[in-house]
């Protein structure tokens, strides 16, 4: 194992950002109120399949502002995790589709904050112009910045199933016009969308190995009431991966990836009392546990086979 490792067998986003910062450093999940074009109508008004109305977010955006979501995450954190920097992390929707003088407010709001060290900005590869990307490398001079594009696959039939409103080649060129500004690109994936094997879901792998990316961010497809992956599921048109099947997945999608990739999440944190399937998916530390426990078992980790070889 390379020395870049740690006893995780993978770049995990907390070591990274220790590394950095020298401390304990904390994201701030922010619903700044946005919108998407796969809901408002532009390019569709159901999202992708999985997405419920709070865009995977925390549904605060109309009742708090940036200011008093900042002030109450840093408190709960710092509480938790005895952090003393944190990133304010634009998560809820599409957080560059909006104008670009609206953007500006919202993100130099987050950053006006003792202890705000950064910014984390969660998109789409559709919702990146130019004004957008000039604002983003000018902020970039100024904080620790990176932009998080939604891919979830490189298959464009899987894309067009679950609704996404975009091709793998419009990530490609977003991601191109991102990094020629210097601005840091994480990648979202899920494992488990609908018609995809372990044999798609590592290709995915494969092919993110080869870009110029700086991180990935894992999710395990689960269902959420009131989505349409919910009535596919109710009609009994789809499974949930096992948490066996996902542990595997994990691992050999990390020895695909290359190693100064920064692992910023092995799977997702649904919400208890919307989850529909799979009940596993809510023991997250116990997900955890077996990634862990199945990466020393195979002798897996991050980059063992991003140059060739692997399954």
């Amino acid at each position: 194992m390379g020395g870049t490792m740690n006893t995780r067998r993978y770049r995990d986003l907390n070591s990274h950002l220790r590394e950095r910062f020298g401390c304990r450093v904390q994201r701030i999940a922010l619903d700044a109120g946005l919108t998407c074009p796969n809901r408002d109508g532009t390019k569709g008004k159901n999202g992708c399949i999985y997405c419920n109305p709070r865009g995977s977010g925390t549904g605060r955006g109309a009742s708090m502002t940036i200011t008093q979501q900042i002030l109450l995450g840093k408190e709960r954190l710092a509480r938790r995790y005895k952090a003393k920097k944190f990133i304010a992390y634009f998560q809820s929707f599409s957080n560059t589709y909006a104008p670009v003088e609206r953007l500006e407010s919202l993100y130099r709001e987050a950053l006006d904050h003792r202890d705000i060290v950064g910014l984390a900005i969660g998109t789409r590869p559709d919702c990146a112009p130019p004004p957008v990307l000039d604002l983003l490398e000018e902020l970039n001079k100024e904080t620790y910045l990176w932009v998080e594009y939604g891919l979830q696959s490189i298959h464009d039939a899987t894309l067009k199933l679950i609704n996404r409103g975009h091709t793998f080649q419009d990530f490609l060129r977003t991601v191109e016009k991102t990094r020629r500004r210097g601005i840091e690109v994480v990648v979202h994936v899920i494992l488990g969308l609908p018609g995809e094997g372990k044999k798609e879901m590592l290709a995915t792998a494969r092919a993110l190995g080869e870009l110029d990316i700086q991180g990935v961010k894992l999710h395990l497809l689960y269902v959420i009431q009131g989505t349409p992956l919910a009535r596919i599921y109710q009609q009994g048109s789809y499974r949930c991966l096992t948490r066996e099947e996902y542990v595997d997945i994990v691992g050999e999608f990390l020895a695909l990836l290359p190693p100064h990739v920064v692992i910023h999440r092995l799977t997702g944190d649904p919400h208890p009392q919307e989850l529909l399937a799979p009940a596993w998916a809510l023991e997250k530390q116990a997900n955890l546990a077996a990634i862990h426990r199945s990466l020393e078992e195979r002798d897996l980790w991050q980059g063992k086979w991003c140059k060739g070889g692997g399954p």
